[in-house]
């Protein structure tokens, strides 16, 4: 199965670090918040991912072109001219990245690479900033049960989002970044059809609305409930906790070995 991650955002509410990199390539422990959320797939075997690449594109490839040097130690012969890799930390990854333009919105960009994932029974699609402890495995099982087109990760926010009303478990509404609170809202880590696609229209179409929307008044939506750790990383007040939870040795999200 593949994973489409959208990494092409301007990220303007952390600033301070996406001056230099996209926002997915900011590092938590060290490593890409990226890096991160495909670890949380590949712990649940979903091992091939579309990346749709935007602002600052050239810094994911060039991530991903030079992975080895990130991960491994190396040692380089001036001399000879020649580079040795010792330990290689290899993921067994497949990893495309798509160039889905800078300012196309969420909707365009899963459009965009509609022909990766077009041959596909089903495909998983997330934002490229969250992480979360959910049980990938469980959440596709349950797409499958639902019988319906899209299935997203209703969760308590940390901050108010995307704000669900939910009827068993299909949602009846959707609505993007509503007044109030206390209602679960929309955490990403979706599982979709292939045929979610024809519900965008163009580059300025944004997923969290119209599409959404659509396929919520067609009874096409389901939430898959999840009620442990998700987190944004919206603000550097949030990469700040994300660092701290890590180097506790006690992230929630490290579901892999």
């Amino acid at each position: 199965m593949k994973a489409v991650i959208l990494a092409g955002g301007l990220g303007t509410r952390i600033s301070e670090e996406t001056g230099l990199k996209p926002k997915p390539m900011i590092e938590v422990g060290g490593k890409p918040i990226l890096w991160h959320i495909m670890k949380i797939y590949a712990a649940h075997g979903v091992n091939d991912f579309v990346i749709c690449c935007g602002y600052k594109g050239y810094v994911i490839k060039e991530y991903f072109a030079n992975y080895f040097l990130h991960m491994s130690d190396v040692t380089f012969d001036m001399v000879g001219n020649t580079m040795e890799v010792h330990h290689r930390k290899a993921e067994p990854w497949r990893v495309t990245l798509i160039d889905t333009g800078e300012d196309t919105m969420t909707g365009g960009r899963l459009k965009r690479v509609a022909p990766y994932v077009r041959d596909e029974e089903l495909f998983c699609f997330t934002y490229g900033d969250g992480v979360a402890d959910l049980n990938i495995t469980e959440l596709i099982a349950f797409h499958k049960s639902q019988k319906v087109k899209a299935t997203l990760t209703a969760t308590f926010p940390p901050g108010r989002f995307g704000a669900l009303d939910m009827q068993g478990d299909k949602v009846r509404s959707f609505q993007e970044k509503p007044k109030g609170d206390g209602a679960m809202i929309n955490g990403g880590f979706f599982v979709l059809s292939p045929s979610v696609i024809d519900y965008i229209a163009d580059d300025a179409s944004v997923w969290e609305r119209e599409p959404l929307e659509r396929l919520a008044a067609e009874g096409q939506l389901a939430a898959f409930k999840h009620g442990g750790f998700w987190q944004p990383m919206d603000t550097l007040r949030d990469k700040t906790h994300l660092e701290e939870l890590w180097a506790s040795g006690r992230a929630p999200w490290k579901v892999w070995e």
